[in-house]
C-alpha cells in the first residue's frame, strides 16, 4: 500500500505542478498565446473523455454489470455536479475599462483603477480556491486508478495534468494584473495545484489497505462520471471559447486517437506481471 501511495503522489505531482507551467505562460508572456491554450484544453478533453467512456466506466461495467456500473458513474456524475454548485465562477471586467480608467488622470480614475484592481485580485483569489476544490478530487481519482494499476494512474495523471496548465492561467493573470507581482502570481497558481496531492494523502488514510474489488471497480467508475462531468461543463465550454468550435473539436478528437494508442502501447509495453 505504502508504493501505491508514493506512486499516487508522484503522479499527482505531475498533474498539480501543471498549473505552474501555465502560470509561466502569464509571467513570461503578457499576453499568451489564447488560441494555443483552448487547443490545449480541447486536447486535455479528448483524453479525458476517452478514459471516462472506454476505459473507466467501460471496465466497471464489465466488471460488476451494467446497472451497477451505470448507478455508479452517475453518482459521480451527481457528486461532482454538487461539489461545482459551490463553486464561484468569477468574471473580469472587460478590457477597455481598464484603458479608460487609466487614461482618466483625477482621483476619481484612481480611485476605479484601485477598486478595479482589487476586483480582479479577488477574482483571481475565487479562481485558485475553485481550482483547489477541483484538483482535490483529480487526486483522489489518481490514488484510485493507481490502486487498479499503472496504466490507469499513468494515463489519468497526464489528462489531468494538460488540463491544469490552462488553469493556472485563469488564476496567474488575475493576480499578476492586479498586484504586478509576477512572483505573486506564480506562487499562488502554484499552491492551487498542491491540493492534487492533498488529496491523494487524505484519500488513502480513509479507504482500507486492500478494497473489495466490486467496490474498487465501481469508485472507479464513479471517478469516469467525475471526469466526463468535469469536461462536458468546463473544458469544452473554455476550449471553444479560446480555439472555437471547429478548431476545438478536431483537437478533441485528436486528444481521443491519442488516448486510445497510449492505452494500446502502455499494456503492450509493460511488464504481464504488473496490474493493468
Amino acid at each position: 500500500m505504502d508504493s501505491q501511495v508514493l506512486v499516487a503522489l508522484g503522479l499527482s505531482l505531475i498533474g498539480g505542478l501543471s498549473t505552474s507551467i501555465g502560470a509561466l505562460f502569464v509571467v513570461v508572456n503578457q499576453a499568451p498565446n489564447v488560441k494555443m491554450l483552448g487547443l490545449l484544453q480541447g486536447f486535455a478533453a479528448g483524453l479525458m473523455l476517452s478514459i471516462s467512456f472506454l476505459d473507466l466506466a467501460h471496465n466497471a461495467m464489465n466488471s460488476i454489470g451494467f446497472l451497477r456500473g451505470n448507478l455508479w458513474f452517475f453518482a459521480g456524475v451527481i457528486f461532482f455536479a454538487i461539489v461545482s454548485g459551490f463553486i464561484p465562477e468569477p468574471t473580469l471586467a472587460p478590457s477597455s475599462d481598464v484603458k479608460s480608467s487609466k487614461k482618466n488622470g483625477d482621483e476619481g480614475g484612481k480611485d476605479i483603477m484601485k477598486k478595479h484592481r482589487r476586483q480582479v485580485l479577488f477574482s483571481g483569489i475565487v479562481t485558485a480556491i475553485g481550482i483547489s476544490l477541483h484538483n482535490f478530487p483529480e487526486g483522489m481519482a489518481v490514488f484510485l486508478g493507481s490502486i487498479k494499476g499503472l496504466r490507469v494512474g499513468l494515463n489519468l495523471a497526464l489528462a489531468i495534468a494538460l488540463h491544469n496548465i490552462p488553469e493556472g492561467v485563469a488564476v496567474a493573470l488575475p493576480v499578476y494584473f492586479a498586484t504586478h507581482s509576477k512572483w505573486k502570481a506564480f506562487k499562488l497558481a502554484t499552491l492551487s495545484g498542491f491540493a492534487e496531492p492533498l488529496g491523494v494523502i487524505i484519500v488513502a488514510y480513509l479507504f482500507p489497505s486492500s478494497l473489495n474489488p466490486e467496490v474498487l471497480e465501481g469508485l472507479l467508475g464513479s471517478v469516469g462520471g467525475v471526469m466526463a462531468f468535469l469536461t462536458l461543463h468546463e473544458m469544452l465550454p473554455l476550449a471553444f471559447d479560446y480555439a472555437g468550435q471547429k478548431q476545438a473539436v478536431k483537437a478533441v478528437f485528436f486528444g481521443m486517437a491519442f488516448m486510445s494508442a497510449s492505452l494500446y502501447f502502455l499494456e503492450i509495453s509493460l511488464p504481464k506481471d504488473m496490474s493493468l
